[in-house]
């Protein structure tokens, strides 16, 4: 991996030249993260895996967990735009994406973009809105871009959606569909903490809330040329034989009704790309693939027991990719 990257980029009207320390920014952004969300080193990472491959994630777990917080300390760790957008049952497309509003001095109808022109969104309990208005996330998500009243609008660079959800809750709330659930590159739960790390979040809150204190770490433009690194990193001929067989055999399991599409196969292969570039290569190897299946695949499957709950669901489908991975050879 190149310990320097420059580029010219252009800022405030004057071209300068970033010379960034990657290995030590994503150390930095990673510890900026984990400074809020205490213990949770491998959910931070796999967050930050979305953000460098360019991908959405959704966060699913009990309430008071910290999804939130995630997402919140994300945002802030990141030089770029953010925006909150709380989802309800009353929540129109237009609250999110915008529209025209007649201004009685001109006479003319003036666009009045939404929150979804952010360069990151917080989709806070997404499957709370109905789903006219979740399926208005679907062409932002897939294209970053939005079409309302006939005219498409470019979404700002980078662009993320990070969605959270309650996965035992019912009141109120509609699933995702699945071609929603397919645009998300990742799905995370965080759990409770340990003890101790519970003890530190108590304290650290005695006074004043910690993430005020998290401060950007990595600039819009820094973190574009972080993102051109990763696409970079060598993917062998053999790791993709090896992903594409896991992928084949979603698609004829008996339990299975629906397996990993392209695009899911493809979020594996860039999230694998930058795990490893945040573990310091320039290289995938096997292990990349096995830890980020469950996160990548786990919510793209439709078991054949739908009349379950959606934890049982993901129980379910977590454990037809377990047995898929042990029948599958490792390339060596």
């Amino acid at each position: 991996m190149r310990d320097w990257i420059g580029t010219e980029t252009e800022n405030a009207g004057k071209d300068i030249v970033l010379r960034t320390d990657v290995s030590g920014k994503i150390a930095e952004l990673q510890a900026a993260v984990e400074s809020v969300i205490k213990g949770k080193s491998e959910t931070v990472k796999f967050a930050l895996i979305a953000v460098l491959a360019k991908g959405h994630l959704l966060i699913e777990d009990v309430p008071g967990i910290g999804k939130t917080t995630l997402a919140n300390a994300l945002a802030r760790a990141l030089e770029m735009s953010f925006h909150r957008i709380q989802f309800t049952s009353d929540l129109l497309p237009s609250d999110m994406l915008g529209l025209s509003v007649f201004n009685q001095k001109s006479g003319d109808f003036e666009w009045k973009a939404g929150p979804i022109f952010s360069n990151i969104v917080l989709a806070d309990e997404i499957n709370r809105a109905t789903p006219k208005t979740q399926s208005a996330l679907l062409e932002a998500m897939a294209e970053e871009q939005v079409t309302v009243e006939g005219v498409t609008r470019r979404l700002p660079r980078p662009f993320m959606v990070v969605a959270t959800q309650n996965p035992s809750e019912h009141h109120g709330t509609y699933p995702l569909p699945e071609s929603q659930l397919d645009r998300f590159m990742l799905r995370l739960h965080i759990g409770y903490p340990a003890l101790n790390d519970e003890r530190s979040i108590l304290r650290d809150r005695e006074s004043a809330d910690p993430l005020i204190a998290v401060e950007a770490v990595m600039s819009q433009a820094e973190l574009l040329e972080i993102q051109a690194l990763v696409a970079e990193v060598r993917f062998d001929d053999a790791l993709l034989d090896y992903l594409l067989q896991i992928v084949d055999l979603t698609r004829k399991h008996e339990m299975i009704e629906l397996g990993i599409s392209p695009r899911g196969s493809l979020a594996l292969f860039r999230s694998a790309q930058a795990l490893a570039f945040i573990e310091g290569r320039d290289y995938c190897i096997a292990d990349d693939i096995k830890r980020l299946v469950m996160p990548c695949f786990a919510h793209r499957l439709i078991v054949a027991s739908r009349g379950a709950n959606l934890r049982h669901r993901t129980r379910e489908a977590e454990q037809i990719l377990q047995d898929i991975l042990q029948q599958v050879s490792v390339p060596i």
